[in-house]
């Protein structure tokens, strides 16, 4: 049960912060195409906030 509140915590908490995690990676694709090059730093954090994700749910796969 500690595991899944863990993970649970930590999904919340992309939820929570300041860069928006994207849902998908289709968003995060579109959100690059639309900015045309700016605002690189806020595509780079959502790009690291989607690979925290996408980590995170592949480990609750695996161990749910």
């Amino acid at each position: 049960m500690k595991i899944k509140e863990f993970l649970d915590s930590r999904n919340k908490m992309l939820d929570r912060g300041i860069v928006a995690t994207p849902h998908d990676r289709k968003y995060l694709e579109s959100f690059a195409k639309a900015n045309n090059g700016s605002m690189d730093i806020l595509l780079m954090q959502m790009a690291i906030n989607f690979g925290y994700k996408m980590a995170l749910e592949d480990v609750e796969e695996e161990l749910l």
